[in-house]
């Protein structure tokens, strides 16, 4: 029970660190104010590691459209929490040593790396768009709903475009969320 209580404590910090870091990323590459919320909650999370990966970043990245620094963050704190997790995993097993089982570890680590991270990354979207989709029936001239509007248009345009308005409603949020639910379930 304590295990099950340590492992989900450590999955929900990471959880949100990395959302946090590819949070940072979407919004940079919106182009989303980051002093208001969430953009300062967000720079306050993860500045400890964005600020030196962008130092250490070549130019060309730093000045890209996309925040290769938040995008980088968010990979090594899934790697981070794939190694954690490998090493606490090792420990209730009794296997004294990760590197008995070599290459293996390795990559087991890193498929648990991408997938923690695509599952932060797909939840997040949900959250958006799910956000978007009740801040539009309920307050639609909000700047919360303002922002999530800018932040989930990128994933409902190519639906809206795909597919038309039935009835006046456009249902495009709620087919990319069936989507978004459908990768989760993929993914396991």
């Amino acid at each position: 029970m304590l295990i099950r209580i340590l492992s989900f404590l450590l999955e929900t910090f990471f959880f949100v660190l990395i959302g946090a870091a590819l949070l940072r990323a979407w919004m940079n590459g919106c182009r989303v104010n980051m002093r208001a919320q969430p953009g300062s909650f967000v720079m306050a999370v993860t500045d400890w590691l964005v600020k030196p990966l962008r130092r250490a970043l070549p130019k060309a990245w730093v000045q890209s459209r996309i925040d290769w620094a938040s995008v980088m963050a968010a990979a090594i704190l899934a790697l981070v929490y794939a190694l954690i997790s490998a090493v606490l995993f090792s420990l209730l097993a009794g296997i004294d040593e990760l590197t008995v089982l070599g290459p293996a570890v390795l990559l087991s680590v890193l498929a648990s790396a991408l997938k923690i991270l695509i599952r932060v990354a797909l939840q997040t979207a949900m959250v958006v768009v799910i956000g978007f989709a009740i801040l539009s029936w309920v307050q639609p001239r909000s700047p919360a709903c303002s922002l999530l509007s800018r932040l989930a248009e990128p994933l409902l345009a190519p639906l809206r475009r795909l597919m038309p308005a039935i009835g006046g409603m456009d249902l495009s949020a709620l087919v990319l969320i069936l989507a978004l639910q459908i990768g989760l379930m993929v993914l396991g």
